[in-house]
């Protein structure tokens, strides 16, 4: 025999005597297999619903529709695909208890049933063989007291016989009765004897074979079943580590993708892309010159000037309280959006402005492809009757038609604003200065009227129009009662030029004080732009007045700026 074999069976033989002791370690064993199993249950759900918040998490911070436009900025676009990689890294922790359940619940579970139904086996065999075992015992027993109640009973029948047989008083009759008894209770006594002898031999011969052949069998198999369970609890803990491990490489590329687009980030395109988003166009005003109200004290005192001041600096006080503050401090409108973005500055105006004809010029598109397939599915369906109506197709394309229509029609309308916007940006220049208004009045310019105008004609809130308010109207009637009659004759003689100017665009001077032109006409320019938006030209000796300074391009003659350079130190000197 094998020697390892013989080894195996000599250590079964140890636990012949164990046989309860080993169900309640393999029922154990069981227990435990099951313990395991629930245990990487839970581990997988832990992952699912570890996934299920990962991805609810990356869902909740996506961009919605209306914060799209920050993807413009390198941070934001990082963090959006870090949001992605999140996503990506929640679908492997999914991929964890996929596999845990495919690979090692499932498993165990089909092979602790397998198990179990094994278990039940070996040890109902060995329930059996037990109880074979133990039944026999039980008739050896039974053929012993048989055997030792007979021997009993034949020793007494003898004892009587001889007791009979010394007695002369018995009758010969009485000791052969008794004889005969005896002779009886010894065979009785002898085949007894026999039964016991081969219920003995037999019974050392299956004892034997129980717990040197049965027995040992079934330990074996019990043996092989325990071995093979262990090792399968092994192999799945090496698979609850390999899950984990597969995914390792792709959650790796996922960190690493993370580190990639947080390398990617550029703060300086960003902060450009913030002056590029938020630039407004509008040139920074001009520096505020001083107001010398001390002028007045050196006029003759007199019922007629003071009523005159008075009635002045109240039409002065009046228009000013008119005027809207600078651009920068002006508020933004809280009510709804006007069609043409005019709420926006030069600049942003000029960008939604383009961004919406852009869409409707996508749109113009689809229509006329889908014109056009139309009209080759009538062609075919003129040359091929059988195949369709040509007539079918009509409605459909009248109708794309007239969308085509509205939407060139709305095109045109904001190529008409935009045109508008780009011709009013200002172009960079010297900076202006804004004068006062005595300054103005002693140079027969304007009053400061102009500066509304010239803050409705570039303010953010949108007043860019052709059409300025009853305070720009104002802005030609002479104000001769703050000059003095010493002014009187300078308003009525002809102003000299200061240069020439080309108007860059054509503008309808509907308002008092304007002068209609007409792209690229040559005019003079008799009073430079002080600030407010507006310069001063003359056609003929009959024709002058004011024309925004972004439709004009100016030459003014050197000449020109010295002669008004030292005016206007002579009246500060004057003041």
């Amino acid at each position: 025999m094998d020697p390892i074999k013989v080894e195996t069976l000599l250590k079964v033989q140890q636990l012949r005597d164990q046989f309860d002791n080993l169900e309640k370690h393999t029922q154990w064993g069981i227990d435990f297999v099951e313990k395991y199993t629930k245990f990487v249950k839970e581990r997988s759900e832990i992952e699912l619903n570890y996934a299920r918040q990962i991805r609810n998490l990356s869902k909740k911070y996506q961009p919605k529709k209306k914060e799209e436009d920050d993807n413009k900025y390198t941070w934001c676009r990082a963090f959006h695909s870090t949001l992605n990689e999140m996503n990506d890294y929640a679908g492997q922790h999914e991929v964890i208890a996929e596999n845990m359940m495919s690979q090692i619940i499932a498993e165990l579970t089909r092979y602790t049933q397998e198990i179990k139904t094994e278990r039940k086996a070996h040890f109902h065999d060995g329930r059996k063989a037990q109880q074979q075992v133990e039944a026999s015992w039980k008739q050896l027993e039974a053929c012993k007291r048989k055997f030792e109640r007979d021997c009993k009973e034949a020793d007494r029948a003898q004892q009587y016989f001889e007791k009979m047989d010394a007695d002369i008083n018995v009758t010969k009759a009485d000791v052969e009765k008794a004889r005969q008894q005896a002779q009886m209770r010894h065979q009785m006594a002898s085949d007894s004897k026999n039964e016991y002898s081969s219920y003995l031999q037999k019974f050392n011969q299956e004892q034997n074979e129980h717990y040197y052949t049965i027995i040992p069998n079934i330990f074996q198999k019990i043996q092989a079943m325990e071995e093979k369970r262990i090792e399968r609890m092994g192999e799945s803990l090496k698979t609850y580590a390999e899950v984990d491990r597969q995914i390792l490489p792709i959650i790796g590329k996922c960190l690493d993708g993370i580190t990639q687009v947080a390398e990617s980030i550029e703060p300086k395109n960003d902060s450009s892309q913030v002056i590029e988003s938020y630039k407004s166009g509008f040139e920074p005003p001009g520096d505020v010159e001083f107001e010398d109200y001390g002028q007045a004290m050196k006029r003759t005192v007199s019922e007629t000037s003071l009523t005159n001041s008075r009635t002045d600096s109240k039409g002065d006080r009046s228009s000013k309280s008119k005027c809207k503050p600078l651009w920068p401090f002006i508020k933004k409108n809280k009510g709804a959006n006007p069609e043409d973005f005019s709420h926006l500055p030069p600049e942003q105006r000029r960008k939604k402005l383009q961004a919406k004809i852009d869409d409707i010029n996508k749109d113009i598109q689809k229509e006329m492809d889908q014109r056009d397939a139309l009209t080759k599915m009538k062609e075919v369906y003129i040359k091929n009757p059988q195949m369709g109506d040509p007539n079918s197709v009509d409605p459909r394309l009248a109708e794309i038609a007239q969308n085509i229509e509205k939407l060139q029609a709305e095109a045109q309308k904001f190529e008409g604003w935009l045109a508008e916007v780009e011709g009013r940006m200002p172009v960079k220049s010297d900076p202006p200065k804004r004068t006062s208004v005595l300054y103005e009045t002693q140079n027969n310019t304007p009053p400061t009227n102009n500066n509304c105008a010239q803050d409705r004609e570039s303010s953010p809130d949108g007043s860019y129009t052709e059409e300025p308010s009853s305070e720009v109207q104002s802005k030609v009637q002479p104000e001769t009662a703050e000059s003095g009659d010493e002014f009187d004759d300078a308003d009525e003689e002809i102003q000299p030029t200061i240069g020439t100017c080309k108007a860059l665009y054509p503008f309808d001077g509907v308002n008092e004080g304007t002068i209609s032109v007409t792209e690229g006409e040559l005019l003079y320019v008799i009073e430079e732009d002080k600030g407010d938006g507006w310069t001063r030209v003359r056609r003929n000796e009959e024709e002058e007045g004011y024309v925004p300074t972004s439709y004009v391009e100016v030459f003014l003659d050197s000449n020109a700026k010295d002669v008004f350079s030292w005016r206007r130190v002579f009246l500060s000197e004057d003041s």
